[in-house]
C-alpha cells in the first residue's frame, strides 16, 4: 500500500517513505567512492591526491543543484497541501528549466578557470596536470550533474521515492561499471574515472526527465510554462542553507587541504580524501533521512496540521539521536579496514588515516541533530534560520577551528576540527529550536 504526504506518519510510516531518499544517496556516495578506489589502486597516489584537491571545487558548481531542489521541493509540496495542483506543476517545471541554463553557464565558467584555481588550492607540478584533466572532462557534464542533485527531493514530492531510489541505482552501476572498465581494463586514469563519473549522472538525470514528461501517476509533471522570477527566487532563498552547506563543505575542503599540504605534505591530502570518501556514506544516510522527510513536514505545515507537526518533529529527532549513535560506533569499529580499502598499499598513509579516522568519528555523535536542525527549517520555508545553522555549522566554525586548533595543541588536533564545528554548531541548533517554536508549534 503506497504511503501519502495526506498520512499520519508512524515510526514505521516515516521509515518506509524515506528509506529509499536515504539509500538512494547511500548507494551515490558509495560509487563516488568506488571512484576513489580505482584512483588510488589503479593510478597512484598523486593522481589521488591531485582529484581530492579539485573535488571540492567540482562540487561546488553542482551544488546548486540541492539549493534547487531542497527549496524547490519545500514549496512544491506546500503548494500541494494547499490544494494547488497547477501551481505545484508550473514551478516544479520552471525550477527544472532554470537547472538546465545554470548548469551550463557555470560548466563554462568552471572550465575557463580550472587551472588557476588548481594551482590556487595547492596542486604542485607533480598534481596539476591531473586535477586540470579531472577537473576539465567532470565539468563537461556539470549540468547533468546539477540535475542528478535535483530529482532525488523532487521524486519524493511526486511520491514517487522508490522510482528514485531505481534510477539512483541504475547511474551508480553505470558508474561503478565504467570505472572498472576505463582505469583498470583501458587504463585511461583520471579522464577514465571523470567520464564514468559524467556518464553516471547523465543517466541519473535523463531518466528522471523521461518519467516526468510522460504520462504518470505522480504528484507533479514536467509541464510547458513561463519562467516566473518570484517562485524562483523564493525556492533558491530557501533552499540557500543547502547551498550554502555544499559551498562550505567545498571550502573547508579547500582550507583542509592547504592545511594539511602545510603540515603532511600530500600524504595529509589522501588521508583526508579517504576520510571524504566514506563521511559521504555516513551522511548521506542523515542527508537521505532528511530529504524524504522534509516534503512531509512542507505539505503538513500548508495544510496548517499542527498535531501532525508535533509528532512528525518528535518522531524525527529521536531516529536522527539513535542513527547518530550507531554511525559513531560503526566508524569507530571500522576505521582500520575502510583505510586500508583505500590506501593499505602505503604503511605509512594507512596508519596516519586510520588514526585520524578515529578522531574524525566523533562528529557523527552530533552532526545529525544539526543536519536535521537545518532541513526542519527548509522544510517550513524558513530559508533564513536553515541558512544561518549551516553557514555557522559548515563555514564559520569549521574554518576556525581547522585554522586555530593545530596552533593551540598538537597538528593531529586537525583531524578534531569538525567535530568541534558540530558541537559549537549544535547550540545554535538548540536556540533557534526553542525560540521558532511559538511561530510554528512543533514542540508539545
Amino acid at each position: 500500500m503506497d504511503i501519502k504526504l495526506t498520512d499520519h506518519f508512524t515510526y514505521g510510516k516515516l521509515l518506509k517513505f524515506s528509506m529509499p531518499s536515504v539509500f538512494m544517496l547511500i548507494f551515490a556516495s558509495i560509487y563516488s567512492v568506488v571512484d576513489g578506489f580505482f584512483i588510488s589502486n589503479f593510478v597512484g597516489k598523486t593522481p589521488f591526491a591531485a582529484v581530492n584537491i579539485i573535488i571540492p571545487f567540482t562540487m561546488m558548481l553542482t551544488s546548486f543543484g540541492f539549493m534547487i531542489s531542497t527549496g524547490g521541493s519545500a514549496l512544491v509540496s506546500m503548494k500541494l497541501g494547499e490544494g494547488h495542483q497547477n501551481t505545484a506543476d508550473r514551478y516544479f517545471s520552471m525550477l527544472i528549466y532554470i537547472s538546465v541554463i545554470l548548469g551550463i553557464l557555470l560548466s563554462v565558467i568552471g572550465i575557463i578557470v580550472i587551472r588557476p584555481v588548481s594551482i590556487l588550492l595547492g596542486a604542485d607540478e607533480s598534481m596539476l596536470e591531473y586535477a586540470v584533466q579531472y577537473g576539465r572532462v567532470l565539468l563537461i557534464f556539470n549540468v547533468f550533474g546539477i540535475l542528478q542533485y535535483s530529482f532525488p527531493s523532487f521524486m519524493v514530492t511526486a511520491g514517487k521515492p522508490h522510482l528514485g531510489l531505481k534510477i539512483t541505482i541504475a547511474a551508480g552501476l553505470t558508474n561503478m561499471v565504467l570505472d572498472a572498465l576505463f582505469m583498470a581494463v583501458l587504463k585511461l586514469g583520471v579522464t577514465g574515472a571523470a567520464l564514468a563519473t559524467g556518464i553516471g549522472q547523465l543517466v541519473g538525470s535523463v531518466l528522471p526527465i523521461w518519467y516526468f514528461l510522460k504520462k504518470n501517476d505522480g504528484n507533479i509533471h514536467l509541464v510547458k510554462t513561463n519562467i516566473e522570477i518570484r517562485p524562483i527566487l523564493r525556492a533558491c532563498y530557501n533552499g540557500m542553507s543547502e547551498l550554502l552547506t555544499n559551498v562550505s563543505t567545498s571550502v573547508v575542503s579547500m582550507v583542509y587541504n592547504i592545511q594539511l599540504m602545510k603540515y603532511f605534505g600530500e600524504n595529509g591530502v589522501s588521508a583526508y580524501g579517504v576520510l571524504m570518501y566514506t563521511q559521504f556514506i555516513f551522511m548521506a544516510i542523515f542527508f537521505g533521512y532528511t530529504t524524504g522527510t522534509a516534503p512531509i513536514i512542507s505539505f503538513h505545515y500548508g495544510a496548517d496540521n499542527r498535531d501532525e507537526l508535533k509528532s512528525l518533529f518528535r518522531k524525527n529527532l529521536r531516529l536522527i539521536i539513535i542513527s547518530s549513535i550507531a554511525m559513531f560506533v560503526l566508524a569507530e569499529l571500522f576505521s582500520a579496514p575502510l583505510s586500508k580499502f583505500f590506501v593499505g598499499y602505503d604503511d605509512e598513509l594507512f596508519k596516519m588515516t586510520a588514526s585520524a579516522f578515529k578522531l574524525f568519528s566523533l562528529s557523527f555523535l552530533v552532526c545529525g541533530i544539526n543536519v536535521f536542525a537545518s532541513s526542519f527549517f527548509t522544510a517550513l520555508n524558513n530559508g533564513t534560520v536553515s541558512a544561518i545553522i549551516s553557514v555557522l555549522r559548515t563555514f564559520v566554525f569549521q574554518i576556525a577551528a581547522v585554522l586555530i586548533l593545530p596552533l593551540i595543541f598538537d597538528i593531529n588536533s586537525i583531524w578534531l576540527a569538525l567535530t568541534v564545528s558540530e558541537v559549537l554548531a549544535l547550540f545554535v541548533s538548540i536556540y533557534f529550536i526553542l525560540s521558532k517554536n511559538k511561530k510554528y508549534g512543533y514542540l508539545k
